[in-house]
């Protein structure tokens, strides 16, 4: 049975990254029509409407639609949605303002930088981690630097706030391992994302001054990122990290950058280099390392 949990973790977290990588592109467009703020909080708000009627038809074929409005009613759900909820907050926008001062390729690299992070934060929550979860680590991180930064050689204010971003990624991954476990999957993505929508709104109001046509031109990256990536791909996120340890859960969300690479080869007709072919080896060997089972040591 705990394999067959593995398995399913695996697949959940593998949507998801191919979903999150399918909507990088559309991420960088909606920054041409609206701000960041704005561009997050419409997003987490959509995703928030998407999820509520699909949790009320779920319910309803479980046979618990009249269990819908009590269900909400649990105050170790809303713990873990809003805690899981402001880190989202915060990497989405640094994420977002960084991406106005770094380029795409550079921003994912950094990104992805949790997988580094979430290990030590696991060492320090004194987790079991193998001897394979380093080996991956710094395969994936060779892997990903192949793949996005080949080349760079500055650091701008965008490359720091995109770190921060990693950070917050990894504390929100954490949060997800520690609070999320036993626990309905659907109603805390919709809590976090309503944490997400309501914050990135109170910033909106102080920094941004959005319009109704501005949010109209970007209705399609909005669509795409706020029902798949926020509403559907980070439900399959707590999914996924509900079966699996959160430093291989981080690693096999570092597919994301592979699976950006090859969207833009796919959709965008870019032709991959040699060093992006290189780098998505790197970080599937990674993957397929962290996944086999070796004897786990307490961290000191």
């Amino acid at each position: 049975m705990k394999m067959k949990h593995k398995l399913q973790g695996t697949l959940f977290l593998l949507l998801a990254t191919i979903i999150w990588g399918s909507a990088f592109v559309s991420q960088s467009v909606g920054m041409d029509h609206i701000g960041p703020f704005t561009f997050q909080a419409a997003r987490c708000l959509l995703a928030v409407l998407i999820l509520i009627p699909l949790i009320f038809l779920f319910d309803i074929s479980q046979g618990q639609g009249k269990q819908f409005v009590k269900k909400w009613a649990n105050a170790k759900l809303w713990k873990a949605g809003i805690l899981c909820g402001i880190p989202l907050f915060l990497a989405c926008n640094l994420q977002q303002v960084g991406l106005v001062d770094t380029d795409a390729g550079k921003s994912g690299f950094l990104t992805a930088m949790y997988i580094v992070i979430v290990p030590v934060i696991s060492i320090f929550l004194k987790k079991k981690i193998t001897i394979m979860i380093p080996i991956s680590v710094i395969l994936a991180v060779a892997g990903l630097y192949c793949l996005s930064c080949i080349g760079v050689t500055e650091i701008s204010t965008g490359d720091l706030l995109t770190l921060g971003c990693a950070l917050m990624f990894a504390v929100q991954i954490t949060f997800v391992d520690i609070f999320a476990h036993g626990m309905d999957a659907l109603r805390i993505n919709t809590i976090q994302s309503l944490v997400c929508a309501v914050l990135s709104g109170i910033v909106v109001i102080f920094a941004e001054t959005p319009t109704w046509q501005g949010i109209l031109d970007c209705a399609l990256p909005l669509a795409h990122t706020g029902i798949l990536s926020m509403g559907i791909a980070y439900s399959l996120q707590i999914l996924g990290q509900q079966k699996l340890e959160s430093t291989i859960a981080s690693l096999l969300m570092s597919l994301e950058s592979v699976f950006a690479v090859i969207f833009s080869t796919w959709l965008l007709g870019e032709t991959m280099t040699i060093w992006e072919t290189i780098g998505c080896i790197l970080v599937f060997t990674a993957v397929i390392l962290s996944q086999i089972p070796v004897k786990a040591k307490t961290s000191a």
